[in-house]
């Protein structure tokens, strides 16, 4: 796809090339830079399980339609895929999923989508998701945490279940949000890493560079194919004169199954955004000149997965991840570069 000209608000969105994530050093971080990741080799998956907590799980000979409108219902973003005929978990249903077949099959003259949601789960992993299908990967309730974190992040996934060894009955489902909610409440008792008040600049924890964005009078496909060819899993959204305006993720693309206006893709990201529920994760933003103290804060104290690092105007200059900042402080510390996991 064309590389295109920031500056240019006529753009139906902006691609600036693969997204380019920075991440700091164990010199940047300094001399107790390894607190959070020895906590976290210390800790078990079973203490990050909540005490009382819902696990949505499906048969694989569920109808897919069904499925999507069950994660919408739970406001589950994915869930277990068991396998009636080989008694075990076999996969996990992802929102992801759902955009693959979506971007793949919208415009193909031979495919009707409403025909497709009438399958179940097992035809489309069989016939439509081969390309894309992933084995399951689990994690056992006494591996350490810091081995969950390397595995969600090793292999870019956002889902990570808890398997029992024995039985193979899932417990839960870890996600980068639980571990770091997890870090964030029983860390407290650890001393105060210094690099806690050092500048999201200054530590360079996140993607200030190629950000991918799209404008609110993109069409939902348009947003699709970035997130298909990007792989990211949010955009933020912008006007015509390029101010951060909303955050257009994957999750809100379950939610065309649910209003059924999943065969006109036409439609703006902007009219989406309205159509949308107010419960959703909307945009929040954060400066530069923050300190990582307060970015990390601020996720946790407002769940969501995301930040829009934005100038003065608001104009979007880069995204704090969940993953970005587990990474700088669990891994980093160990000597593992994200890029060379």
């Amino acid at each position: 796809m064309e590389i295109m000209d920031e500056d240019d608000p006529q753009q139906e969105e902006i691609l600036f090339g693969p997204n380019v994530p920075l991440y700091p050093t164990t010199a940047d971080l300094g001399v107790d830079a390894g607190i959070y990741m020895e906590f976290m080799m210390k800790s078990r998956c079973y203490d990050a399980i909540p005490t009382s907590c819902k696990l949505v799980v499906f048969d694989t000979t569920l109808q897919i339609k069904k499925a999507f409108l069950a994660l919408v219902a739970n406001g589950v973003r994915a869930a277990p895929l068991w396998d009636s005929k080989q008694h075990c978990f076999v996969g996990m249903l992802t929102i992801t999923d759902f955009i693959n077949i979506l971007h793949r099959y919208y415009k193909a003259p031979m495919v009707q989508i409403y025909e497709l949601e009438e399958h179940k789960i097992e035809t489309w992993r069989e016939v439509y998701l081969q390309s894309s299908f992933k084995p399951l990967i689990s994690i056992a309730p006494g591996d350490s945490l810091f081995h969950a974190v390397y595995s969600l992040i090793k292999n870019k996934i956002h889902r990570l279940p808890v398997m029992e060894p024995v039985s193979g009955n899932i417990l839960h489902i870890l996600t980068h949000k639980r571990l770091l909610k997890f870090l964030h409440i029983f860390g407290s008792t650890l001393p105060r890493p210094r690099f806690l008040q050092r500048t999201i600049q200054e530590l360079g924890i996140g993607t200030f560079r190629d950000v991918a964005i799209i404008y609110e009078a993109s069409s939902i496909y348009s947003a699709l194919e970035i997130f298909v060819e990007r792989r990211v899993s949010a955009l933020p959204v912008v006007n015509e004169t390029g101010r951060v305006v909303g955050l257009y993720s994957r999750f809100d693309v379950i939610h065309l199954a649910a209003q059924k206006i999943y065969n006109n893709l036409d439609i703006t990201v902007g009219e989406a955004l309205r159509r949308r529920s107010l419960c959703l994760e909307g945009v929040l933003m954060c400066y530069p000149y923050e300190t990582l103290e307060a970015v990390i804060d601020r996720i946790v104290r407002e769940q969501v997965h995301r930040l829009v690092l934005v100038d003065e105007e608001h104009r979007p200059r880069g995204i704090v991840s969940l993953s970005d900042i587990l990474q700088a402080l669990v891994l980093t510390p160990a000597g593992l570069d994200r890029n060379s996991l």
